[in-house]
């Protein structure tokens, strides 16, 4: 023993002992179990109902695993049925009306497991740029420099559009380049030229219906943009037009980023 150490007087304290984890005591006892399971749980301190009660649970499925079973061939069932066409929204639909307890996202996850879905149907693509080959075209006066000194120096405007129940609904919205907000927009259910200079009339308007001597407005090339209705309005407001390429990807990186500015 080194000079300087000795043992503490008084009985040696008692660590704290940690129960190593179920499935570790079941291995130890199925590698000894010559031994006897009995002697060997009160060996290791648990109760022998423990380990057969693992054992159990390692050779007989859970109750979620049968009712998994059990609903995984009535939901098969209901798809083939329904010509296999139903997703996960309408099987689980269909298998609440046939009287199965059971919730969207379980109807999800055993269609996952059955390697099973629905048909989605395919959306016609949606063109919002239209060029007009017989149109005259504004220059380019912004050339993608989407920068602005003052307010009302330069706007940007552009078409979009978003699915609906009914069919298409289509937005013109106009941004000011210089505060990022959208200053006039317009919702319809075409792309007309009328809601273009609807839209441009909500600008003018909600900067207090003046002249706007200097703006440029600038916008892709689609037929809407190069009308002769909408070139003249855009004189009578003291404004000029400036045009880009059709459906341009960097007009629209501005356009984005305003989003939700108004």
């Amino acid at each position: 023993m080194a000079a300087g150490w000795s043992l503490p007087d008084g009985p040696a304290p008692r660590l704290p002992l940690a129960r190593p984890p179920v499935d570790v005591v079941v291995g130890f006892i199925d590698d000894h179990r010559e031994l006897g399971v009995e002697p060997i749980c009160r060996a290791l301190q648990i109760a022998p109902s423990t380990y057969y009660a693992a054992k159990r649970r390692q050779t007989a499925p859970s109750p979620r695993a049968v009712r998994d079973v059990v609903m995984m061939q009535a939901l098969m069932v209901l798809w083939v049925a329904n010509r296999k066409v139903y997703g996960a929204h309408k099987l689980w639909i269909a298998a609440r009306k046939a009287g199965h307890d059971v919730g969207r996202d379980q109807v999800a996850r055993l269609m996952r497991q059955m390697q099973i879905e629905g048909v989605s149907r395919q959306r016609r693509k949606v063109f919002t740029t239209r060029a007009d080959p017989d149109a005259l075209r504004a220059p380019d006066l912004v050339n993608r420099n989407f920068t602005a000194d003052r307010p009302d120096a330069l706007w940007v405007t552009d078409l979009t559009y978003v699915a609906a129940r009914t069919g298409m609904a289509y937005v013109c919205f106009i941004v000011d380049a210089f505060s990022r907000r959208i200053v006039g927009w317009r919702v319809a259910s075409n792309m007309r030229t009328d809601m273009v200079l609807d839209a441009l009339e909500m600008a003018r308007r909600s900067r207090g219906g003046r002249r706007l001597v200097g703006l440029v407005a600038d916008s892709d090339a689609g037929s809407q943009f190069t009308s002769v209705r909408f070139t003249e309005r855009l004189d009578e407001i003291g404004a000029r037009p400036s045009i880009g390429t059709v459906a341009d990807s960097y007009d629209c990186e501005m356009l984005v980023g305003s989003a939700g500015r108004v």
